[in-house]
Order: structure tokens, then sequence, then C-alpha cells
């Protein structure tokens, strides 16, 4: 059986707010910088949703509404693939677009 693995590396400044956020996985290959991450992991044991959110202080807010705006549209393809519920996908999908609107994103930034 193969495996693989995902490693974050979190340099913290001294009030533990992240600075510098690296990440690599075994089929990337190599380490690549990022500026946030919002990891959801399912404890089937406690039937709930553990969550790490991270982002370092020099994400700009901009940066950041890209970053949901994209991340929700990511959620809704994957919540189809999982589960093949294409009408609440798309009601995620519209949602999505209602976001890009309300934070002024245009389809070039939000892309």
């Amino acid at each position: 059986m193969n495996s693989s693995q995902i490693k974050f590396k979190i340099t913290l400044d001294e009030n533990h707010v992240p600075t510098e956020m690296e990440w690599e996985a075994t089929e990337a290959g190599e380490k690549s910088d990022c500026k946030a991450a919002l990891i959801s992991i399912w404890d089937a044991k406690e039937n709930n949703t553990m969550k790490i959110d991270l982002w370092t202080k020099d994400m700009m807010v901009d940066e950041m509404k890209r970053f949901f705006h994209q991340t929700l549209l990511t959620m809704a393809d994957s919540f189809e693939r999982a589960t093949g519920e294409q009408n609440m996908a798309a009601d995620m999908r519209d949602f999505s677009a209602h976001f890009a609107e309300k934070m002024n994103l245009t389809s070039n930034q939000s892309n």
C-alpha cells in the first residue's frame, strides 16, 4: 500500500502569530510558501469536524477575501463530487457569487 504525507512548517512570532508558513506534499516534490491554510479533519469517533485555520500576519484583507471566495467555490465542487448533490452544490456556488459581489471581487480577482 502506498502512503503520502503533507507537512506544514509554521514560524510564529513572540505572540504565537504565524509570520511564515511553508508546506510540502509527497506528490508535490518541493516545499512551497503560503500565507493561509484552512484545514478540516473529520473525527469519526467524535462525529465532529476539527479545524485548524492559520494565516500569516502579512496576508492582506483583499487576499483573504479572494482566498475565502475561492475556498467556497472549491468546497462546492468537493461537496458535489463527494455526495452527488448537484442542487445543493449549485446553491453553494450561488452563495459564492453573492459573496464575491458583496466583497467587490471582480471576476479576474476571484479566479
